[in-house]
């Protein structure tokens, strides 16, 4: 390397110009860019409206990296001649390594305090490799779709930062090497590797077969970086930019990436902030950097590592110790919060050891505190999962159900006791209710109510009697309104009623929920008119009823509805959809009430009890799998601005993370999607309680 550094000097003619400065790699709208994808991200996952396509602030992330680790090689290459290698991965080492650490093993111990016991070992295998840098490679190697939320998922797309940063120099070196005869590292070289290795990994990313890699392997992203390499590349050019072209490419960057969040797509996502970039090359007066460079942007982009570090841990970890699922606006708090944890690592940890001079000068101090920090993390993490318990552990049998939970009569508060005494035991009781055998006949006793596709007209309910539940007699009525999800609900409701004296009314249809808004036949592309006609007809009748109260449920579909012109998005258009049915409601004069969708379990539970009858646990369902809870969230939103109510019954299902497959000695699911009609009668003392407030 020292004799190659030679010849690049000897070759370097005597009389030839000084070139012009490069520009800094430090720059102001580079930080604020920072600001803007951590706001994207942090949005995103706290499901604020409009941002749900805020994951392409990781997309923004690598495009800014590729952009910085390009920029500061290539410098050290032009300027000395080589690059070390050892100074250079001691930079990235104080800079990430030690703000990281103090985020795996706090997340470690508040994961060993709060979460379930079966999580440690998950949970422990994930801080090894969050500080081993291999997170993006545990996802991708996992035999299905991850859905189990770990405080430390979201280490991966600093996994990948680290691989980039590690290979990436190593080929910007051979360049300079193949280039010594002409007397300095050449930027074109440079730029054709890093095109090609930017083209090839496009491809992969392109490549419409579904792989795990796709997402999480550098390869498949590299191209990402590459954009922000290219440009670092061509800095010097782009700083002779006229300052009004320039202007203009930062404002389209700009709004580039506001057109990729509305749609989530990544590819305009990189090309705006690649726009960003570029035009900022040249400073122009009145480009973007007008906006990024503003203080708050400025201090929000200076904790922006820091902040996206402890924002997710805190955000999973908050329901195991409050006991319960956090609101959208708790969820905001708790971000919000993360700033405070984040600015005092930057303060005590990043910059402390990052900016220290005995390790700015020292390199091989600097790796050597990496390796000992990395060394110890992953030995704590591989001990936690071994040290004594705080929680009790069992596998004996479930009680029988508690008297108060078959009387129906359960509040809140004691019914999350039993759900959460009932995620523990792994051996089934040997006493369910319903018996197992007879838990996929656990069907709503509602005379049939539930009418079949083909039919178009509310008078197939009222001739099978469901305008006569509940107390036939009763001066007031309940309506209980939408397809088989709402049909589940008739035991609850219908116990509800005759405990009032109201008289209950069933519009219930296969596949039909009552959100305004068309859908194709189940499983097929052909438009389900007889929906819509039934639809508009139950809300006529209901309209002629004048109710005092409409319940109302439906499964959620994964896309969205078919009449939606300019969609915003599958979940803000059945909130809109649901919104509309509200409207009609409210006309009626009643209280219009939604239920989301109970947890979908993907599987037969019944079956998976009788399959694995000492593993219990194998038939749990995951919270963050089956329920559409950024969904909810924006349905809730919509469907209160317009005078409705919803009843969030999650923690009548679920602890924060697993929602038992049995609860209290009764089997929850009769298939892979209903409630078993007894554990919906069970629930009827809560159900009241919610429509009571």
């Amino acid at each position: 390397m020292t004799g190659t550094a030679g010849l690049l000097e000897r070759a370097r003619p005597a009389a030839q110009p000084v070139p012009a400065p490069e520009p800094p790699v430090f720059r102001r709208d580079v930080q604020g860019l920072r600001a803007l994808a951590v706001l994207l991200l942090v949005g995103c996952h706290v499901g604020v409206a409009g941002l749900s396509g805020g994951g392409v602030g990781i997309d923004l992330f690598f495009v800014i990296s590729g952009f910085v680790l390009t920029a500061t090689a290539f410098r050290e290459l032009r300027q000395d001649g080589r690059l070390s290698l050892r100074r250079f991965y001691a930079r990235r080492t104080t800079r990430m390594v030690p703000a990281a650490t103090v985020v795996v093993l706090g997340s470690l111990g508040a994961a060993w305090h709060w979460m379930p016991p079966a999580d440690r070992s998950t949970v422990s295998w994930d801080a090894v490799a969050a500080a081993t840098a291999t997170m993006n490679v545990r996802l991708a190697t996992q035999d299905t779709v991850p859905v189990d939320v770990s405080p430390l998922q979201h280490f991966w797309p600093l996994s990948l930062l680290v691989q980039f940063a590690l290979v990436w120099p190593l080929l910007l070196i051979v360049v300079a090497l193949a280039w010594a005869r002409r007397g300095r590292p050449s930027v074109l070289s440079a730029a054709l590797l890093l095109t090609m290795l930017s083209a090839a990994s496009l491809a992969l990313w392109l490549e419409p077969a579904a792989n795990p890699w796709t997402g999480y392997g550098l390869p498949a992203r590299l191209w990402e970086f590459g954009v922000g390499g290219l440009i670092a590349l061509g800095a010097r050019r782009l700083s002779a930019l006229p300052a009004t072209p320039a202007a203009v490419l930062t404002w389209l960057g700009l709004g580039t990436v506001a057109a990729a969040v509305a749609v989530g797509d990544v590819v305009p996502a990189v090309l705006g902030a690649g726009l960003v970039i570029a035009g900022g090359c040249a400073r122009p007066a009145w480009g973007a950097r007008r906006l990024l460079r503003l203080k708050p942007v400025q201090e929000l982009g200076r904790v922006s590592f820091s902040w996206y570090l402890w924002h997710w841990p805190l955000l999973v970890l908050a329901p195991y110790v409050l006991g319960r699922p956090l609101t959208t606006a708790a969820e905001v708090a708790v971000v919000a919060g993360a700033l405070v944890p984040a600015a005092m690592s930057v303060a005590a940890v990043e910059n402390r050891i990052h900016l220290h001079r005995g390790l700015r000068l020292r390199p091989g101090r600097a790796l050597a505190l990496g390796g000992a920090l990395t060394a110890a993390t992953v030995a704590l993490a591989l001990a936690a999962p071994h040290l004594p318990s705080t929680q009790t552990t069992g596998t004996v049998a479930a009680r029988k159900p508690a008297d108060v939970l078959a009387s129906g009569t359960a509040t809140v508060p004691q019914l999350q006791k039993i759900i959460r005494d009932s995620v523990l035991p792994t051996v089934l009781p040997r006493e369910l209710t319903p018996a197992l055998a007879r838990a996929a006949a656990s069907s709503p006793r509602d005379g049939g109510c539930l009418v079949p596709p083909a039919s178009r007209f509310v008078s197939d309910n009222i001739g099978r009697g469901c305008e006569r539940h509940g107390v036939e007699t009763g001066s007031r009525v309940m309506v209980l309104f939408g397809d088989s999800h709402a049909q589940q609900w008739f035991d609850a409701v219908d116990t509800i009623a005759r405990k009032r004296g109201w008289r209950l009314v069933v519009f219930t249809k296969t596949d039909c929920g009552p959100a305004l808004g068309r859908v194709n036949k189940v499983g097929t592309t052909v438009p389900y008119a007889e929906c819509d006609q039934w639809r508009l007809r139950a809300l006529d009748r209901i309209q002629q009823l004048r109710p005092a109260m409409v319940v109302m449920s439906a499964r959620n579909r994964e896309g969205g509805p078919l009449d939606v012109a300019a969609s915003a998005g599958p979940d803000q258009d059945w909130a809109s959809a649901w919104a509309a049915t509200v409207t009609r409601i409210k006309r009626a004069g009643a209280l219009p009430v939604v239920i989301p969708d109970t947890p979908v379990t993907h599987y037969d539970v019944p079956r998976c009890l009788a399959t694995h009858p000492t593993a219990v646990n194998e038939c749990h369902l995951d919270v963050f799998r089956s329920l559409f809870l950024p969904r909810q969230r924006i349905v809730r939103a919509l469907v209160q601005a317009h005078g409705g109510r919803v009843v969030d019954s999650t923690a009548w299902f679920c602890t924060p993370r697993i929602c038992p497959a049995v609860i209290g000695g009764t089997v929850v699911y009769r298939d892979d999607n209903h409630l078993t009609s007894v554990y919906a009668k069970q629930l009827a003392g809560v159900l009241d309680e919610a429509l009571a407030e």
